[in-house]
């Protein structure tokens, strides 16, 4: 009897040789691959859904055809927190679980965003390009101490961000309306509202997942008010800003820095605002550390043990 098979999308994982996934193997299911290393299209994981249970899902787009091709499946279980990119409604018709992996990957991403405020903060990036050039910029940077730093989104990952920038002296305020309230507790904290952070920080992360509505968190009305020369942090979703808005205020320095792990497309197409001197990118790697794959894959294969023993399969 062939074993019930496990589709391992996420391209950490793909090649199916992470020691986690023995769990599965323990359990008599057989992890398999659509594409290894690569982001599988909507044919690819059509392809692939025929005979799989469960689905170790990473973030790429799954639409409802991919659903209807999903005869046997019993849960989708994600190696992190966003679902946006899954069809819920669709998946909830179908009577397909989903699960997810709360704060796995958080440590990883906070790390990066810290990395890229620091980055801002001391002019890196404008400073390597001009020694490229053969220049020599000295561009006076500043301290993490005594700075605010605004954060969008106070789940895991925000909360390890704002841990992180206390402990170096910040100063932090955060929006989220939904994340109860002593979820960071330290006199330099404190919450406030969206307008309240765009106005008053020195540097902004965004740790949110995309409005319902699907518009941008931070529009040209937003990132105008920002503190001239900000330093703007996105290892959330590209959506979150908007992408003309922010090409306006890099050109006219209202934002001074803007570090990005996610675009619209991956790779992104060429664009004016990804050849800017203020602006540093990252092949969405926030969450691509030894320790979060691992924590995230333990993590992601539990639930799908879990689930199809709940389900008797």
């Amino acid at each position: 009897m062939n074993a019930m098979k496990v589709l391992v999308t996420p391209r950490s994982l793909s090649d199916c040789t992470h020691p986690a996934l023995d769990a599965l193997r323990d359990a008599g299911l057989e992890p398999v691959n659509s594409r290894p290393g690569v982001m599988p299209t909507e044919a690819d994981l059509i392809e692939a859904m025929p005979g799989c249970v469960a689905w170790l899902a990473g973030v790429e787009p799954v639409s409802e055809k991919v659903v209807a091709a999903a005869k046997d499946l019993k849960v989708i279980s994600r190696n992190g927190t966003g679902v946006d990119n899954l069809p819920l409604q669709a998946l909830a018709e179908k009577g397909i679980e989903v699960r997810k992996a709360p704060g796995a990957n958080a440590r990883g991403v906070a790390e990066l965003a810290l990395t890229y405020i620091l980055t801002g903060f001391r002019q890196l990036t404008q400073t390597h390009v001009g020694i490229q050039a053969g220049d020599w910029p000295r561009l006076r940077g500043r301290e993490i101490k005594g700075a605010t730093v605004g954060i969008l989104g106070l789940g895991a990952i925000g909360q390890e961000l704002a841990r992180m920038c206390l402990s170096l002296g910040a100063h932090v305020v955060a929006y989220d309306p939904f994340t109860i309230q002593d979820a960071v507790v330290h006199e330099n904290f404190r919450r406030g509202s969206l307008d309240d952070v765009v106005r008053t920080s020195d540097a902004i992360s965004l740790h949110c997942p995309m409005p319902e509505d699907g518009q941008a968190v931070l529009g040209p009305d937003e990132l105008g008010s920002c503190l001239k020369g900000a330093v703007l942090v996105n290892t959330a979703r590209a959506g979150l800003v908007d992408r003309a808005a922010l090409a306006t205020c890099l050109a006219n320095g209202q934002i001074g820095f803007y570090g990005t792990d996610v675009f619209e497309t991956e790779p992104p197409q060429p664009a004016e605002m990804l050849d800017h001197a203020a602006v540093t990118m990252s092949s969405h790697i926030g969450g691509f550390t030894t320790e979060s794959v691992d924590r995230a894959t333990e993590m992601a294969v539990s639930n799908i043990i879990g689930c199809l023993n709940e389900a008797g399969v």
